[in-house]
């Protein structure tokens, strides 16, 4: 069992045993790296780690596929070196070694993506970025902090809080597992993006170090330019693919004055949605604006029978009492009933919570959340469709949803499925079974959910998992990215095998 005692250093999802035995699942795709290369490397930054447990520890995310191949003694992939830099100098000149050589390089930081985003499919370099860490400075009068690239969400949190009375308000469940490169190179969510925005919406500019070995800065000069287009948009949700984040300047907020809660009930997940789709309609942005579906609200919070909606608001009172006065308003109109406030305590004690993963996959079961999104519109057949289609898969046991954040035009809903698929046979049968399995039930989420208009990905990103289908849900505009890639990165060193794009390194597998 994985605990959380260190904080700043990356937390693996379970441990592996008998390292010395351990296999990489893509090892045929991976790259061979020469030892000068290699020894390049170590003249460029101090740390360089070719030991079969750093290896192997870096060849892995929090994929929730991957954990039972940890349970069977391997991983997706396995790096030929880690190299952990210390300054953006010493990241550009890692990158201009490896592009010089054709040598993949995969950026990771606090390793806690869920789809295979960090994994180094072909092997190669793996660029460990936490050693890049700390505040770099804050701008206290324009509400604007600098910060490396490698640090840890709840250590720049605490510090902000501490040292400044300065919040992001971003609280990803993986906050003390995640980097803020992770968060920008991901277009992570916090869970009160209702009231403070998704990352995107917090980054103002970027220090990027290109494959070439080029450093370069986008905005952050000023809060609204009309110099072309939006660079540093070009670069946040790459996942690593067209350069590498070494510093983010980010929207910070004053720590919140205060705080409201309320809890409703309703008959179905439709007027729950309604009531959401209101509040944001009337402008009202309560921090946590929460909808469980009924499975979800017993499970959850032991209520059967109903369909647990939780808010939250922080800030101003004179703000917040007035935002969670038209709450008020607009879960009555759609017929909900008042629930007792403690609801929302309760989810906050429990939304940290990562013990069940391991627990789930040494029970055998095949377990995973997919978070998609979509407007108003079509959210409540998105959420039908899916849940129908899932249900029918030979070997689910459950599909649940619930809505996780929300806007003025959509919102997201963040499905979990849990299944046990037919086993035929023994030893590699029951791992390809469970990988089927998964594979089905992606497939078919991500093909209802662009058939509905939305969105394949929230918030986890694309990664490797939902790469196959990146090119389908951004149709012809998937040939711009295609562009953007040859053009940044022309020798595709850069996280080869990720979003969907073609890699001169061969074949992607998967799984």
């Amino acid at each position: 069992m994985v605990e959380r005692a260190r904080r700043g250093v990356p937390t693996p999802p379970v441990s592996l045993d008998q390292v010395e035995r351990l296999r990489a699942r893509f090892e045929a795709s991976a790259v061979v790296v020469p030892d000068d290369v290699v020894e390049r490397l170590r003249s460029a930054c101090p740390a360089v780690e070719t030991t079969l447990a750093t290896r192997a520890e870096a060849g892995r995310d929090w994929w929730p596929l991957t954990v039972g191949w940890a349970l069977g003694g391997e991983v997706p992939a396995m790096p030929a070196a880690v190299v952990r830099p210390e300054t953006p100098a010493q990241v550009a000149t890692v990158l201009a070694i490896c592009h010089q050589a054709h040598v993949p390089v995969t950026a990771m930081g606090g390793r806690s993506g869920v789809g295979g985003n960090a994994v180094p499919v072909f092997g190669g370099v793996s660029l460990d970025m936490t050693g890049l860490r700390g505040i770099v400075a804050v701008d206290d009068e324009s509400l604007l902090v600098d910060v490396a690239a490698g640090t840890f969400g709840d250590i720049l949190e605490d510090t902000l809080r501490a040292d400044h009375s300065l919040t992001l308000g971003h609280w990803p469940q993986s906050i003390a597992l995640s980097t803020v490169g992770g968060w920008v190179a991901c277009r992570g969510a916090g869970q009160y993006s209702t009231r403070y925005g998704k990352i995107e919406d917090m980054v103002t500019g970027l220090q990027v170090a290109l494959a070439d070995g080029r450093l370069i800065r986008t905005g952050g000069t000023a809060p609204r330019t009309a110099t072309g287009p939006d660079l540093t948009q070009l670069f946040v949700g790459s996942e690593g693919t067209l350069g590498v984040i070494t510093e983010v300047q980010l929207r910070a907020h004053p720590v919140a004055q205060a705080e409201r809660r309320l809890a409703f009930g309703f008959e179905s997940f439709d007027p729950g949605l309604a009531a959401c789709r209101g509040i944001l309609r009337r402008g009202a942005t309560p921090a946590v604006l929460r909808l469980y579906d009924e499975h979800e609200s017993g499970s959850s919070f032991g209520i059967e029978g109903t369909n647990v909606l939780i808010v939250l608001d922080e800030g101003d009172p004179a703000i917040i009492d007035g935002a969670m006065a038209v709450v008020a308003e607009e879960c009555a109109s759609c017929c909900g009933r008042l629930l007792d406030p403690g609801l929302v305590q309760l989810w906050l004690s429990r939304k940290g919570d990562i013990s069940a993963l391991e627990a789930a996959a040494r029970a055998g079961l095949t377990c995973d959340t997919i978070e998609v999104a979509a407007r108003w519109s079509v959210l409540p057949g998105l959420y039908r469709d899916v849940t129908e289609a899932v249900g029918a898969v030979n070997g689910t046991l459950a599909v649940t949803a619930h809505q996780s954040h929300a806007y003025r035009d959509g919102g997201c809903l963040y499905f979990t499925f849990a299944g046990k698929p037919a086993i035929d046979g023994a030893g590699g049968a029951v791992v390809n079974a469970a990988d089927a399995y998964y594979r089905r039930v992606w497939d078919l989420v991500m093909v209802i959910t662009i058939e509905h208009g939305g969105t394949i990905s929230h918030h986890h990103g694309i990664g490797l998992n939902r790469g196959r289908h990146l090119s389908r849900a951004l149709g012809p505009a998937f040939d711009v990215l295609v562009a953007a890639k040859q053009a940044l990165d022309p020798h595709g060193v850069l996280n080869p095998g990720k979003l969907g794009l073609p890699s001169p390194f061969g074949e992607v597998p998967w799984p």
